[in-house]
Parts: structure tokens; sequence; C-alpha cells
């Protein structure tokens, strides 16, 4: 008998340890709560919850960027702890500083950071068991390239290494490909258009976007942030579905994305005219597209008080504007992400295994396995 439990003990070690993926878990292929909100702060996550997760819903999204020089692990986890009570599944977005030698424009990532982030990142208790990581931001700007010409096979390189160095610490990061700026022209000096961006990438690594599990889209309603919500169109709030097509015609399986920007210029329009084209992009867009859209956190939800992204946000000087109030009555999903994936795989193993070898006359199968699960957690 030692001998059978020493065989079955390793045995379902060997089963139950999962292997290597791109995301543990589809998150289309579960009840998901696509509605979220953009924040800048961990203090916003209560009021964030408070919309996402309005009529019933439950497990919205918030997307939310982390600077390279802000790795405070307790600020961090309090706010990992509580996404989790709040029940929001947390966006983490890669972000530089201010370049030192100019500071007008981002400073351009480097892989040193991308380990310290990947370091750090996998240090934090998270809430649900996919860890969602967009690389970095609007890459096809100079502004966000150190003020350098847009280089799509240098971020290619980038976002390459980033999903080798994340999932080789955790195989439940869930990398996506940030978001691009869907106005840019493309003078190649500054700027480079979106899709044309995505194709040079395509050109130079032809099996990037296998190796991702997701792309964020920026589909912003331009010019000028005041376009109405219309079909095929470009530069719209249908820009991912063009991101989409172009994407999915370089890979073997689809890969989903993450509307993580969208919204309106609320100097040039009213609140009103904002809340009804919200209204007509969830009902005649976004709604119809819940097999291709992970996430939608439009940017913002609190610009705190003014400045240049006060024109987008949903709360202004502590005010709910018309279009919060008509993106918090829409209906939600009850969203059901894995909280303990790993160990589920693990007990689902043991259970089988169990149920084959074990022989019931000899040993109780329920007392064998929880035995081989109290050793399990030792290993877990």
């Amino acid at each position: 008998m030692s001998k059978f439990f020493f065989f079955l003990f390793f045995s379902v070690i060997f089963l139950a340890i999962p292997t290597k993926s791109y995301a543990l878990f589809d998150p289309l292929s579960r009840p998901n709560n696509f509605n979220g909100i953009h924040i800048l702060f961990p203090s916003e996550l209560s009021q964030a919850a408070h919309l996402v997760n309005s009529k019933d819903g439950e497990w919205g999204y918030v997307t939310i960027p982390i600077q390279a020089g802000d790795k405070d692990m307790e600020k961090w986890q309090i706010f990992m702890d509580e996404a989790k009570k709040l029940k929001l599944i947390p966006i983490v977005r890669l972000a530089t500083q201010a370049d030192i030698e100019n500071t007008a424009v981002w400073a351009k990532p480097t892989t040193t950071e991308i380990l310290d982030f990947a370091n750090f990142l996998n240090s934090l208790n998270w809430p649900v068991e996919n860890r969602y990581i967009i690389v970095y931001n609007e890459m096809n700007r100079f502004d966000e390239w150190g003020g350098e010409a847009p280089n799509p096979r240098e971020y290619a390189d980038m976002l390459s290494y980033a999903v080798e160095v994340f999932k080789d610490r955790n195989p439940n990061f869930y990398i996506i490909m940030g978001g691009l700026d869907n106005a840019s022209p493309n003078d190649r000096v500054k700027y480079m258009d979106n899709l044309i961006y995505i194709r040079e990438m395509a050109a130079y690594n032809e099996e990037i976007f296998n190796k991702i599990d997701a792309f964020s889209s920026h589909s912003y309603p331009n010019p000028g942030f005041t376009a109405p919500p219309l079909q095929n169109k470009v530069e719209g709030v249908t820009t991912y579905q063009f991101e989409y097509k172009l994407i999915n015609s370089y890979t073997v399986n689809k890969k989903p994305v993450f509307i993580t920007e969208t919204g309106w210029d609320s100097k040039k329009l009213s609140e009103s005219v904002i809340a009804n084209y919200y209204k007509i992009t969830y009902e005649n867009f976004w709604n119809k597209d819940k097999d291709k859209i992970v996430a939608i956190t439009p940017f913002l939800l609190n610009s705190q008080g003014g400045g240049a992204f006060d024109i987008f946000s949903f709360v202004k000087d502590g005010r709910q504007t018309q279009y919060y109030t008509i993106s918090e009555e829409m209906e939600k999903t009850k969203g059901e992400p894995l909280l303990e994936a790993v160990k589920g795989i693990a007990t689902e193993k043991i259970t089988q295994f169990t149920n084959l070898i074990v022989p019931k006359k000899e040993v109780n199968p329920e007392i064998t396995k929880q035995l081989i699960v109290d050793v399990v957690k030792v290993f877990f």
C-alpha cells in the first residue's frame, strides 16, 4: 500500500501542475460583464464599482496605469485586495515616466523596465486567475516613444519579450498589446497610421500576434472626439473592428479586443448628446460584438477636478454627468471569472485519477483525495 501511495502522489503532482499557456482561461467562454471604466488612481475603485457593477452586475473591469517608478508593494496589494472585495477585474497598463531630457514626452520603454514590472506584478495576489497586462500605450506616436519616430519593429521585440518574461513567472499573465492612436497621420516622423503600424509589426515578426493573448483598442470617435457613432468608420467607435480583422488575419486563433479608451469631448458636445451617443454605440455596435470584446473601459472616470482629461471625465467636480447616469442604467451581466483555476484543475485531476486507480474496497477514495490535496497545497 505504501508503494501505491508513493506512485499515486507523484502521478497526481505531475497531472496537477499546469502547463504554460497563453492565459489560463478564455474570458469570453464564461459569463462576462464587459462594462468597465478607466481610472488613474487606486482610490477610485469604490466609485468605479458603483458604475460598472450597477444593475446587479458583477466583475466589471477597471483599466489603471502603473508607472515604472511606482512599485509600492503595500499600495498595489491593497488595490488588488479592494478590487477582489468589490468584484472588479483590474487591467494594468504598463507606463513609463516623463523623459528626463524632454519632459514633454513619455520616456521610451526598455526591456529592463519590463523585467522589473514582471517581477513586481508577479509578487502581488490578484483578484482573479487571469492577470491582465497591457504593454504600453499609443506606440504609434512620437510623444509616447521617447520623442523618437514610431518603430513597430522595436515594439514587436518588446512585446514578444514581455510575453516571455511575464509568462515565465506565471502562466496566468494575460498579455495585451497596447492600444494605438486611431487618428494618427502617417508622416512616419512623429506618427504612424495604426493599421500600417500593425501590418509592419506582422511583416517583421509573423508570429507576434500568435504570441499575445489579446489587443487593446482606442476606439475614439474622431476627428476631434466629436464624431457620432457610425458603422464602418476607421477612426471611430468601430476602430476595433478594423484592428480585429487585421490582427486576426495573422493568427491561428482569434484574439479578442479590450476597448480600453474611448469617449467624447464634453467641451464641444453637450452631456445629453454624449449620453445619447454612448447609448447608441452600446446598442448598435458593442453589445453586438460581445463575442469579440472582453472589456470596454471608457476614458475616464474622474479627472480629479480639471486638466486636459476633464473633457472626458464621467465625474466633474464630484457631480455625475449625464453619460455617467446612462452608463450606470445599462443592463449588466453577473460575470463569472475563474478565481482559483489552478486548484480547480488539480482537484479535478485528483478526482479522475482516484476514481480510476484507487481500489474502492481497500481505500476510501475521498480520504485518499483529501490526503493528496493537503500535500499538493504545500507545493502550490
